[in-house]
């Protein structure tokens, strides 16, 4: 049993959509528990989000540094591959400490004040542009450069 479809050239593909997805879905559970602050159970939801999003973040990353060493690169693509790697490289370790912040600051009485809100939202929101500039280089390294399109020599 084949867990790669013929028509990715790696598994990386199928990965990157998930930590764009959940630190979307993350910053707006942090965003709904800033406006409605009774609703706990949405302010429950984000952290477990974010540790989800970091493990994924992980694997794209993991995963597309393998990619690298496996498909064509077009000449003019080398440098985009590592500024994409480099933003990959700092999206996810604002991911997993994102992530960690929370866990490790109830354990050491950070109290849920709407200012911890506000700083977790703000967080959030800053790991979702990291995610964002991110996923644009990889989608030029795709679609202006063609990387990953055609299988490697």
């Amino acid at each position: 049993m084949q867990l790669i479809p013929e028509w990715a050239p790696n598994v990386h593909p199928m990965i990157v959509h998930f930590p764009i997805v959940l630190v979307m879905l993350a910053a707006l559970a942090d965003l709904v528990y800033v406006v409605r602050p009774r609703l706990r159970g949405v302010g429950a939801l984000a952290p477990s989000l974010y540790v989800l999003g970091a493990l994924s973040s992980v694997s794209a990353y993991v995963t597309g540094r393998l990619a690298a060493g496996t498909v064509f690169i077009p000449g003019m693509a080398h440098g985009l591959v590592d500024k994409h790697g480099q933003w990959a490289l700092a999206t996810m370790i604002s991911f997993v400490v994102l992530a960690t912040l929370r866990p490790v600051g109830r354990l050491v009485g950070v109290a849920d004040t709407r200012t911890t809100r506000l700083v977790f939202l703000v967080l959030g929101l800053a790991v979702l542009v990291l995610v964002q500039q991110t996923a644009e280089r990889g989608a030029r390294l795709v679609y202006e450069q063609g990387v990953g399109v055609v299988s490697g020599p």
